[in-house]
């Protein structure tokens, strides 16, 4: 304990590139040696060494039209009006046709395109440029036009000669050069050898997914996630399962994958906690040991990396974010550079910053966002702000921006330069900014099987309508109450936007089943204790959100134990209720009844969507209003217990 307190781990806290540097120094980063693998396996390898061909590509000469195989020299002068007549000999060359007649003076032979040109013959002419006939000699053609030497005939080697080099070392082998070596004759191709990278997940919270969760026990993601990310630029994932937080059972562990591959990458155990030991055990086992424990980034910082021997150890942060981020950064390029592959190529584009962005001064911040057009073509970024324990922030962002050591944020309005994940790529086709329903996800996927992309970003209601504003998104879902009127949404309607009515959804205090103290009671009453009791524990909403200014309207000013914990989501109410971290809290009722919960129903909200007038024409806007409207999407929203706007 006392050792976590201290947190001596951070011995010397490096930037991202003198920690590169000095990983990179203690490695050999030249291709692995070559293996032989069959063509049908070669797409997505690197070639070892240059190819050449082992036959001509067209091995022989070929027509390259439908027509008839001649002596041009018999054409000289044929016109329209004095076509030259040649007798047509006895055979037809279709493809895979050996010729067995030769072409003699004034006779000609039916060919297909890709037929084999027989012997004498030095063009073909196309059969629209003829006529045949029956004549006292027996079959013959008609030409019409001259033809030139050479004309219509691709030559044996004319594509790839028989000692070609058809390709280089250091070449990737995509579906293009896949033909062309099958072309080129070659069964077998010699490749770089895959790194075998093994991952190995730590930590003693940790549960296959699909095994039921204990307390405190989460799903083990970021094997599966950097499994992927490994055979993404080029390597071969070795599993080797989930180890505690034991370090006799973890050293073992690691030794095993020094064994069976050219790469380890660890995702927990490097950061300040007593429990977490793979930097201790690095550190014991063969020179170099640790190179690196401690970035000045964020996320990151507790990336620890090292080597055995030669062999580079990667031991990532455990939180889903920050390790899938330092495995692009940091492991990526070295299993590239083992596989031979060249540095990945990052697209980048400009964006201003669609709202203020505060930053951790001392180590460089990296921010993931999401990308919106705004009303005139530019872009927006908006960040995700999920933090690095989430894991959909990388599959959901567009892209990230670099909030630099020095500098304490972002301001809105800010133009960055958005380095782009995955390189360059549309936006969806519809954008939608503020509060998020489940129902909202039961249209976009009924617009999902018609083709339309759709991106919903929760930013509350609030946030989404100063977006709406302007004209960043297509729809600004909201609930929000004026308390003024008692009605929803239509008092906040701006110049240039419409109201779109949605549906209607419960929203009421939710408790633990078994809690007395909120049995029997409604949703008013249910506020009244839950703001009278100092021994209840509320769990509030964000700021801006539809469900936090319709709580701290029945509060009247009051700020119950648990107020300022303020979770972005109706489900992370529920499951601080649900778990006894907090007992009281405003959520849906489609929610409170997944989770199990009691529910004292407050009010019957409005869910309603603000719309730019200026993109209520746009198609996948018209889209959006049909599903709403349609009996699919109707039923639907009654299927998650919403009725009708």
């Amino acid at each position: 304990m006392r050792r976590a307190a201290r947190q001596e781990q951070f011995l010397d806290v490096l930037s991202a590139e003198a920690a590169t540097a000095r990983f990179h120094a203690a490695l050999d980063l030249a291709p692995l040696p070559a293996e032989e693998v069959p063509l049908a396996a070669a797409l997505g390898r690197v070639t070892a060494r240059s190819l050449a061909a082992v036959a001509d590509a067209p091995p022989f000469d070929r027509a390259s039209m439908d027509g008839f195989a001649l002596r041009a020299a018999d054409t000289l002068g044929a016109t329209e009006a004095a076509p030259r007549r040649l007798r047509l000999n006895a055979e037809l060359l279709t493809c895979g046709v050996a010729p067995a007649i030769a072409i003699e003076a004034g006779t000609a032979t039916a060919i297909a395109t890709g037929g084999v040109i027989p012997r004498g013959a030095d063009a073909v002419v196309m059969v629209e440029q003829t006529e045949t006939e029956e004549g006292p000699e027996g079959p013959v053609v008609l030409v019409r036009r001259a033809a030139a030497p050479g004309q219509a005939i691709a030559h044996a080697g004319s594509d790839i000669a028989r000692g070609e080099t058809v390709l280089r070392a250091g070449a990737l082998i995509t579906s293009r050069e896949i033909g062309m070596l099958a072309a080129a004759g070659l069964a077998m191709v010699p490749v770089v050898r895959r790194p075998r990278v093994a991952i190995l997940s730590t930590g003693d919270e940790l549960v296959p997914p699909g095994a039921p969760l204990p307390p405190g026990g989460i799903y083990d993601s970021n094997a599966a996630i950097l499994a992927a990310a490994v055979a993404e630029h080029g390597g071969e994932p070795v599993p080797m399962g989930i180890h505690r937080d034991n370090e006799a059972v973890l050293e073992a562990a690691l030794c095993r994958a020094l064994e069976a591959a050219d790469m380890v990458v660890m995702s927990g155990g490097t950061s300040k906690g007593a429990g977490d030991v793979s930097h201790r055990i690095l550190g014991r086992l063969l020179p170099p040991g640790v190179l690196v424990h401690g970035v000045a980034l964020k996320p990151g910082k507790p990336l620890c990396l090292g080597a055995v021997g030669r062999k580079p150890v990667a031991v990532l942060p455990g939180f889903p974010t920050s390790a899938v981020f330092t495995f692009q950064e940091f492991a990526a390029p070295v299993i590239r550079a083992l596989a031979g592959l060249p540095p990945r190529s990052e697209a980048a584009t400009e964006a201003w910053l669609a709202v203020r962005t505060p930053s951790e001064a001392g180590r460089t911040e990296y921010v993931m966002v999401s990308l919106a057009e705004d009303a005139t073509g530019g872009l927006a970024a908006w960040p995700l702000g999920k933090g690095s324990g989430s894991v959909t922030a990388f599959s959901q962002a567009d892209g990230f921006f670099a909030i630099p050591a020095e500098e304490q944020g972002a301001s809105a309005g800010s133009l960055q330069s958005i380095r782009l994940i995955g390189g360059a790529h549309a936006l969806p086709e519809l954008t939608i900014i503020g509060s998020h329903c489940t129902g909202l996800d039961a249209i976009l996927d009924l617009l999902a099987a018609e083709g339309i992309r759709g991106r919903s970003l929760a930013v509350g209601s609030l946030g989404g309508l100063a977006a709406a504003k302007r004209g960043e998104c297509d729809f600004a879902p909201a609930h929000l109450l004026d308390p003024k009127t008692g009605r929803y949404n239509r008092p906040f309607l701006a110049p240039g936007l419409t109201l779109v009515p949605g549906w209607r959804r419960v929203q009421g205090v939710v408790f633990r089943p078994d809690d007395t103290r909120f049995t029997e009671l409604d949703g008013r009453a249910a506020v009244r204790r839950g703001a009278a009791d100092p021994g209840l524990l509320l769990v509030n909403r964000n700021a801006g959100s539809g469900t936090r200014i319709l709580l701290d309207g029945l509060l009247g000013g009051a700020k119950p134990p648990g107020y300022a914990n303020q979770p972005k989501s109706h489900n992370a109410v529920a499951a601080a209720v649900a778990q006894g971290r907090a007992d009281w809290g405003v959520a849906i009722r489609s929610v409170a009844e997944a989770y199990g919960l009691g529910f004292a129903p407050l009010t019957d909200e409005h869910y309603d969507f603000f719309l730019p007038e200026a993109r209520a024409e746009r198609p996948a806007v018209r889209a959006f209003l049909a599903a709403l409207a349609s009996e699919a999407g109707q039923a639907r929203l009654r299927g998650l217990g919403f009725s009708p706007a």
